[in-house]
């Protein structure tokens, strides 16, 4: 750095910074974090990366910021570890219009070797029945997840979720739910949130071990978010043995703002005046919206002097309704589809598939992916 010229060097170097959107008074730390940028030939070396990352679609205003996040990108080779993980991603199935996004979100994938770091993790998530398209997604929407170490972290994570009860065959669906959890810190997690389970509703580690199944999250929601749905449905005189039954069937409970809950119980109870048992056997009630579906809905039973059950007019799709509606008979109660949050959709009878229907597991769990 001491040999660096002034005029030749470092005030075109530091002016050119300044041009692509490092702010002026960052550069001193930009050039604290990577001095070799002041050796550096501004035409040979920095503009081709620049443009390089304008043509993966890196905004112009976001330049600066992923130049100060991985100020070690523009002393690499264009055509060496940057292309090739860049070209392994979109081979896997990632968009190369999501490129762009993904790098102003996490730039550290441009310098991780695709043999030896984003291969085999990318291997080992499809071992565990991820399809590609789901894993192209999630790295997509979250590009970090490039950067969870396997030995370290992946594996350890994916080995305690199977010593915590889940099932080997619903790895996948947990991690497509929230693929956060392979980075988590979640032995100690899961430990405090299954204890937490237990002593508050007096839930085992196999109920415990359903609920991370239906709602990967919950290893990291508050336990003082959790406990409002709980304390308000035991406020309403459920036994607590109820609560937890419907906590089981529907864990997206625990993460509902109670004074939504409020409103919806209160209809239930003036409007419909129904036994609470049927909340116990339908705790889902809760997750539909009061106005955009359940009153709409009632209402219109009530008008055709119909009398079922909260599953049969609240689980199905505003069409379904209305052709129940137009039906002159009840049909047979059915489960609809079970809903895990952001998972695939488990249709009923799914397992009949005719011969010209029949597709890949892949297929199936891809179109049944709800949203990542």
């Amino acid at each position: 750095m001491l040999g660096c010229s002034v005029r030749k060097n470092m005030i075109p170097v530091l002016g050119y910074l300044e041009k692509v959107g490092i702010p002026k008074s960052k550069l001193g730390e930009f050039v604290k974090n990577y001095p070799q940028v002041l050796h550096t030939s501004v035409v040979v070396e920095l503009a081709p990366v620049i443009k390089f990352l304008r043509g993966l679609d890196v905004e112009k205003q976001d330049i600066g910021y992923v130049l100060q996040k991985y100020p070690e990108l523009l002393g690499f080779k264009l055509e060496g570890t940057m292309s090739t993980s860049v070209a392994y991603l979109v081979s896997i199935g990632v968009s190369p219009r999501d490129i762009g996004p993904m790098v102003t979100q996490y730039p550290y994938f441009l310098g991780m070797r695709v043999g030896t770091v984003i291969k085999p993790l990318v291997d080992y998530l499809v071992s565990l029945g991820l399809p590609k398209k789901i894993l192209a997604r999630m790295l997509e929407k979250r590009a970090y997840i490039v950067g969870y170490d396997l030995e370290e972290t992946v594996k350890l994570n994916v080995d305690c979720l199977i010593s915590f009860g889940i099932r080997r065959e619903a790895i996948a669906s947990v991690i497509a739910q929230y693929p956060q959890i392979l980075g988590l810190p979640l032995k100690a997690k899961l430990s405090s949130q299954q204890y937490f389970f237990n002593l508050k509703l007096k839930i085992d580690p196999d109920g415990f071990a359903c609920i991370i199944e239906k709602m990967p999250q919950i290893a990291s929601l508050n336990q003082h978010v959790i406990m409002k749905p709980i304390e308000f449905l035991l406020g309403r005189g459920l036994p607590l043995e109820d609560v937890a039954i419907m906590v089981m069937k529907c864990p997206q409970l625990v993460a509902l703002r109670v004074e939504l809950m409020k409103k919806s119980y209160y209809y239930f109870k003036s409007e419909m005046g129904r036994p609470v048992k049927e909340l116990v056997e339908f705790p889902e009630y809760f997750t539909y919206s009061l106005e955009c579906r359940i009153k709409p809905r009632y209402t219109k039973l009530q008008s055709k002097g119909i009398r079922c059950s909260l599953n049969w007019f609240l689980n199905c799709s505003d069409q379904r309704f209305e052709e129940r509606l137009q039906g002159d008979y009840i049909e047979s109660e059915s489960l609809g589809p079970s809903f895990c949050m952001g998972g695939k959709l488990e249709l009923p009878g799914s397992d009949v598939v005719s011969d010209e229907e029949d597709e890949s597991d892949d297929e199936v769990l891809y179109r049944r992916t709800v949203s990542l």
